[in-house]
């Protein structure tokens, strides 16, 4: 049988490869906050979404009330 120390994967891992994998693991964390964040969001419009089906009909068919802001220009008397 092979000695231990002939195997290259029975070796300690070097400083590298233990950054590469701090640096991997903060990815996927982040990766995760990410996506709760998004799911977070995808949550909120569906409750929004939802509480508009419940809504009455007649209130989906009003007119919009920035219809009636109507912006007049100052009349210009004639030189």
């Amino acid at each position: 049988m092979a000695d231990k120390t002939e195997i290259p994967y029975f070796n300690e891992p070097s400083r590298a490869i233990q950054l590469r994998i701090w640096v991997l693991g903060q990815m996927v964390w982040g990766a995760f906050i990410a996506g709760l964040l998004v799911a977070g969001i995808g949550l909120t419009l569906l409750v929004i979404w939802g509480i508009g089906l419940l809504l009455p009909q007649q209130s989906k068919e009003m007119p919009s009330p920035f219809g009636a802001i109507e912006l007049a220009a100052p009349a210009v008397l004639p030189a």
